[in-house]
């Protein structure tokens, strides 16, 4: 079963509303983010790392970055690197490479939110794949994904144009 659909099952058998929207291919989350013009802060990305025992994932807004040192630091690891393209599509085999969604427990994988994603009552995120976004209300994630809620990112530094 696509991911997609398998999504939409878990989501209806827990009664979460939500809304699916497509948008024009967009690869990076800020990409994501201005296709369905929300928020960056909003748009919630999944990044898969490699620490002391597995694969983790780390959930946070899009215009932020994963802290490895703070990371470390917080998770108690002695290393965390990030996952590899290779490694990514054997954990997610029915997404497109980079297209996961912040449920890491439908995969067996332990998911750490980062607090910056607090801010906002909602999220949106991938799908499965570099079109489809599932918005959805920010405490009805936490209560299906339970996530360990950490300080684990810094901002982007901003670019000069």
């Amino acid at each position: 079963m696509a991911l997609l659909e398998r999504l939409r099952v878990f989501l209806d058998q827990n009664q979460v509303e939500r809304t699916h929207t497509v948008h024009p291919l967009a690869y990076t989350a800020r990409e994501v983010a201005a296709a369905e013009h929300v928020s960056a802060k909003e748009m919630a990305k999944a990044v898969v790392f490699m620490g002391d025992n597995g694969y983790r994932m780390a959930v946070l807004p899009a215009n932020r970055l994963v802290d490895f040192q703070e990371l470390r630091t917080v998770l108690g690891f002695s290393h965390a690197r990030l996952a590899t393209e290779h490694e990514l599509a054997q954990l997610f085999p029915d997404c497109e490479l980079g297209a996961m969604p912040p449920f890491g427990n439908l995969y067996g994988i332990p998911v750490y939110l980062d607090s910056a994603l607090l801010q906002d009552e909602m999220i949106a995120f991938n799908a499965g794949t570099h079109r489809d976004v599932v918005h959805m209300h920010l405490n009805d994630y936490r209560r299906l994904v339970q996530p360990a809620v950490v300080s684990l990112s810094r901002e982007l530094a901003a670019r000069n144009a």
